[in-house]
């Protein structure tokens, strides 16, 4: 008689922490390669420090200006959070309503096409006017760039479910908050967290550029754009590093809840085998 084995918890998140780590390894040997290349060709070819620092002279520069620099990356992190959670939680709500009334959906998914084709440089004096020029109007902009992605992929989700699957939920009586409940939402949660990754991405973009129509002097887009004024490109570039590393921690940490979320879905059991 055969017999199934169960897992120990510790062995598969070991296991699941050492294919993350192997997954990394590809892109730290290609960032290397880019920093070495990048040293070698301003040796080589001379490039000025006004078109292209040195890394070392970044990396210099970001350890003596580190307490300035991560105050600052903080401070603009801080709004693009709350921008993100803004947007995505309205384009969450959005979608559930625009799935459960399709006409609706289909009358206003124009505007918010048309919406989302305004740049975000246009919109950013006019955010700033109406939100202030502290954290409120930087909030705002990172939730506008934040909704559209989430919305479209999110009603994507909820709308491709298979019909043999809303046929059974209605052969068993569901009404039609159980059949979100149980079938579209599940079904959804991939596109969702699709979407999420983009939007945190996003959302230090929205955060960085409104800070250059005006903001605190402790953001980071203040930074960068200050001390590219006064030729200190030096500085410039290791914000522009800080803001990196927000993002791509940011990043991390919503492809680590969609790993815990989703450990259910087939995809993750297929990697996991």
């Amino acid at each position: 008689m055969s017999s199934v084995v169960v897992p120990e918890p510790g062995r598969s998140l070991a296991r699941d922490f050492g294919r993350g780590v192997r997954d990394w390894i590809p892109a730290v040997v290609v960032l290397v390669a880019i920093l070495v290349g990048w040293q070698a060709a301003i040796e080589v070819f001379d490039i000025q420090r006004f078109l292209l620092p040195k890394p070392t002279a970044i990396a210099s520069r970001f350890w003596e200006e580190r307490s300035t620099l991560w105050a600052a990356g903080w401070f603009t992190f801080q709004e693009a959070f709350w921008g993100f959670v803004a947007g995505c939680s309205s384009a969450i709500l959005a979608a559930l309503l625009l799935a459960r009334f399709r006409p609706l959906g289909a009358a206003l998914m124009p505007y918010f096409i048309a919406a989302n084709a305004v740049p975000i440089i246009a919109f950013a004096p006019i955010a700033i006017a109406w939100f202030g020029i502290d954290k409120g109007s930087k909030i705002a902009i990172a939730a506008v760039l934040c909704f559209f992605p989430v919305l479209v992929n999110m009603l994507k989700g909820l709308t491709s479910v298979r019909p043999s699957s809303i046929e059974l939920m209605h052969s068993y009586a569901a009404g039609n908050r159980e059949i979100f409940r149980r079938v579209r939402i599940p079904a959804s949660l991939p596109y969702l967290f699709a979407s999420l990754k983009v939007a945190s991405v996003l959302a230090m973009i929205g955060a960085i550029v409104g800070e250059y129509f005006g903001g605190s002097l402790t953001s980071l887009g203040i930074q960068i754009k200050s001390a590219a004024a006064l030729f200190n490109f030096e500085t410039a570039w290791a914000a522009i590093l800080v803001a990196c590393i927000f993002g791509i921690a940011f990043y991390l940490a919503i492809s680590l809840l969609e790993r815990v979320a989703m450990r259910w879905h087939p995809s993750a059991r297929g990697a996991q085998s």
